[in-house]
Formats: C-alpha cells, sequence, structure tokens
C-alpha cells in the first residue's frame, strides 16, 4: 500500500512508460526514419514530410518530458535529493528545454528557411530526385550563383543544427534517465 509521498504502482508505471515512449519517439525519428526516407522519395517530399512529422514530434517530446519531470518532482522533493536524484532531476528539465525549444523555435524556423530554399530550387529544377547525391554539382553551382539561395542555405544549416544539437542532447538526456530509472527501478 502506497503512503503519504510514495507512488503508487500506477504511477510508477505511468511514469516508465512516458519515458519509454520518449526514448523510442527519439530513436525512431532521429535515428531510423530519417535515413529510412531519404533513400526513397524526393527531397522536396522528404522536406514536406518533415515539416509536418517534426512539429508533432517536438510537442509529444515536449509533454511527455513535462509529464516526466513533474512525476518525478512531485515524488522526490528538493530538500530530499542526494547528488544522484539531483543530476537525474536537471536532466529532466534539460530534456524539457531541449524539446521547447525545438517545438518552439529551431524547428518552426528551420522549415520556414527549408520552403524558401524548396522555391528557389524549383526554379532551378532541383529537389525532384531521390537521394542526397544525385545533383551535388547542380546544389553547388546554385549556391555559388545565387546569393539569395546561399543565404537561405547558410540559415537552414544554422537551425538544423541547433535543432539537431537540441534533439541530441534531450535524447542523452533520456537515455541516462531511463538507464538510471531502469538501475533504480524500486525508487521511481
Amino acid at each position: 500500500m502506497a503512503t503519504e509521498g510514495e507512488p503508487t504502482d500506477l504511477i510508477k508505471v505511468l511514469h516508465l512508460l512516458v519515458l519509454s515512449f520518449s526514448w523510442g519517439m527519439q530513436v525512431w525519428v532521429s535515428f531510423i526514419a530519417g535515413f529510412a526516407l531519404v533513400w526513397q522519395v524526393t527531397l522536396h517530399t522528404f522536406g514536406l514530410v518533415q515539416s509536418k512529422l517534426f512539429p508533432v514530434y517536438f510537442y509529444c517530446l515536449l509533454g511527455s518530458n513535462f509529464v516526466s519531470l513533474a512525476v518525478y518532482a512531485v515524488y522526490h522533493p528538493r530538500e530530499l535529493l542526494d547528488w544522484h536524484e539531483s543530476v537525474q532531476m536537471v536532466l529532466y528539465f534539460v530534456a524539457l528545454i531541449m524539446a521547447g525549444l525545438n517545438a518552439q523555435w529551431f524547428g518552426p524556423a528551420a522549415t520556414e528557411v527549408m520552403f524558401q530554399m524548396r522555391e528557389v530550387e524549383k526554379e532551378h529544377g532541383l529537389g525532384n530526385q531521390i537521394g542526397l547525391g544525385s545533383q551535388k554539382e547542380a546544389y553547388a553551382k546554385l549556391k555559388e550563383q545565387d546569393p539569395k539561395y546561399r543565404a537561405y542555405k547558410s540559415t537552414f544549416g544554422c537551425y538544423h543544427g541547433l535543432s539537431n544539437l537540441c534533439n541530441l542532447i534531450g535524447f542523452i538526456c533520456t537515455t541516462v534517465n531511463l538507464i538510471y530509472t531502469a538501475l533504480h527501478l524500486s525508487t521511481i
């Protein structure tokens, strides 16, 4: 029987399911789906799929990271935390911030610039090939000749890089929390 301050079995299962959901979604979207898709569809279709998928992905991460942090914080009061639990709390918080940055800023900004690049590429007959390297020279030539495209490419690279960095940091935080939780199941 749960006492005050002790999570019920239902809360423990919810916490573990939400944490596992976050981790599994991050593995799939970050490391599997994109690599499989980029070799199956045109680059513009790939960008369109990502523009629809990523907002859902980032907000699902934001929600699940919030639930994980909230459940953990409720059952681990700040005054009673040892250093392991403090690190875990910080990791939950960092994962939440990273998902929030992607959901609110980096993801939408990268998507907006990607659509601007796409319009320039369409004007030059690019983007309808499957795979990444089939028209490298044509993209390099476009970047060299069109200052507007070069600026879009640079801005996109910045936002995309920041988004990837936030995603990777969030993934590492979730992975460490999942490992720690697995090693200390009785203290969830």
